[in-house]
């Protein structure tokens, strides 16, 4: 009999906004799997896990996840292995009965890797029993950092990579409320655009939300040239 997978979202840094369905799943599982950016460095979501879960007992499997995007075949031919080697790790485990549990920051449905490693579970099992347990995004906890809704009645709310940056200003102009995500990297390009739109003032710098080191800041262009953690966003509040 396969084991079932729990995909976990652990939410966006707080221990204390795991779900309750969440506690409960990663107590009784034996294995939690761990994906991790980088080979070396420590998993942001096992430490949240650590601060409610006890793992005494339960194996671990830490599970390297390329989070480059690349076009040339070399690459691609090296992100290939890494997934493969993940998957067969997974499928390995569930196939001897043993649930386990995947967990990832955030929600599990929005930007995250791990439908990448779904379609190939699927591919290899389509009758691979997956649960897949939502978890508070970073994008509903920093409107909540920021005391700002996202949306009301029949305003228009878009969420958006910040490498969308090119285009901010079609985005700007249909929708009531904008998000951009992950804009250490251009975060000065998204500024100019904002000021340019006469927006500027309406945007809520967010980063790290929830975290003891969390940072919102409300004058953004104070932020200019400086450089800025991975985990940060912008809300547009028209």
């Amino acid at each position: 009999m396969t084991g079932t997978l729990y995909v976990i979202g652990v939410g966006p840094g707080d221990p204390e906004q795991l779900t309750l369905k969440a506690v409960r799943i990663l107590k009784t599982v034996k294995c939690v799997c761990v994906p991790k950016g980088r080979e070396e460095g420590s998993s942001m979501a096992l430490n949240i896990v650590k601060k409610v879960v006890d793992l005494d007992g339960k194996e671990i499997i830490e599970a390297h996840f390329p989070m480059r995007k690349t076009k040339t075949p070399a690459h691609a031919c090296e992100l290939d292995t890494k997934w493969n080697e993940t998957v067969e790790t997974v499928l390995g485990i569930l196939n001897k009965g043993t649930d386990m549990a995947f967990i990832t920051i955030g929600d599990p449905t929005i930007y995250s890797t791990f439908f990448y490693l779904y379609d190939r579970l699927l591919e290899l099992n389509p009758l691979l029993p997956v649960e897949i347990v939502p978890g508070i995004s970073s994008i509903t906890a920093s409107a909540a950092r920021a005391k700002i809704s996202l949306g009301l009645a029949d305003e228009k709310i878009a969420v958006l990579p910040a490498t969308y940056v090119h285009n901010i200003g079609m985005v700007l102009e249909h929708f009531d409320t904008v998000v951009l995500m992950k804009v250490h990297k251009v975060f000065d390009k998204i500024l100019a655009e904002l000021d340019a739109a006469g927006l500027a003032g309406k945007a809520f710098f967010i980063s790290r939300a929830g975290m003891h080191d969390e940072e919102v800041v409300r004058n953004i262009s104070s932020l200019k040239g400086k450089e800025l953690n991975y985990f940060s966003m912008v809300i547009i509040k028209k």
